[in-house]
């Protein structure tokens, strides 16, 4: 689905800091190491912990979108411009690039991943469902415009646009539109029921999962999906593919190993 590429290790300087939403920030640094949309890499904060992240910028000025939800990332949200970090990747299978119509929808952070390949697109191909809690949370929707010929947004409490979430949304724009794939990234409850929805439309779909990683090459097992390590075969996967995964939607694993239900 993507291309594979040699996984190289850098310290890069933190050249801009961006405010995106309530407790999210974006990061931005150098580093020419190539990657594909939908790829990730291991950001290491010495002293601190080492944590994979979606990239949310490609190109030589590479970029990664973060929410503060625990001291990992709140480490990351309070660096600032001049400060370093150690990255390497870019690891895992990202999206592939279609042709025809398309949906895409994220849900809280999910359109960090989603955007680089919307990129790649013409934005008359692209159609945008963009999910959040509230107002504060939205993410994104500007950048999306430029890559999107029609986005909407749903909040959970109805402070802005659709009064829902995503799947709710995405249900109404597929009655109104012919799609001929999704892209989704979100919540992996919000994509269980985004897949059904796919599934119930006969619309093929790609989903890029999060799963506890700690090694991000496919050596440790820890972010294994019914047999499968999200960081090389995944992240991203089709829906026939997550058909016939069990755990999809249902139960994750700790930094431990032990199955967690979602």
């Amino acid at each position: 689905m993507t291309e594979r590429f040699m996984v190289t290790q850098a310290p890069v300087l933190i050249d801009s800091r961006t405010e995106e939403a309530d407790g999210v920030v974006t990061l931005r640094f150098d580093w020419d190491a190539p990657a594909s949309p939908g790829q990730f890499i291991m950001v290491w904060m010495p002293g601190v912990d080492e944590v994979p992240m979606s990239l949310s910028y490609l190109g030589d000025h590479k970029g990664i979108t973060v929410k503060n939800v625990g001291e990992a990332t709140k480490a990351l949200t309070s660096l600032q411009v001049g400060d370093r970090i150690i990255v390497r990747g870019p690891y895992g299978r990202g999206y592939h690039v279609p042709k025809g119509k398309i949906l895409a929808v994220g849900g809280g952070t999910g359109m960090a991943s989603l955007l680089p390949a919307m990129e790649r697109i013409t934005a008359t191909s692209v159609d945008t469902a963009i999910g959040a809690r509230t107002e504060k949370e939205l993410l994104f929707e500007e950048r999306s415009k430029k890559t999107s010929s029609n986005v909407r947004v749903s909040t959970d409490d109805g402070s802005k646009g659709f009064h829902g979430n995503a799947v709710q949304l995405a249900k109404e724009m597929m009655s109104a539109t012919k799609y001929d794939m999704v892209l989704g990234c979100g919540p992996e409850k919000m994509l269980f029921f985004l897949h059904k929805l796919c599934l119930e439309n006969g619309i093929p779909c790609q989903m890029s999962l999060e799963r506890y990683m700690k090694c991000g090459g496919g050596l440790c097992g820890s972010c294994a999906i019914d047999g499968k390590r999200v960081c090389r075969e995944g992240p991203v996967f089709t829906g026939e593919e997550l058909k016939d995964m069990k755990e999809f939607g249902r139960q994750r694993r700790d930094e431990c190993g032990g199955r967690l239900r979602l």
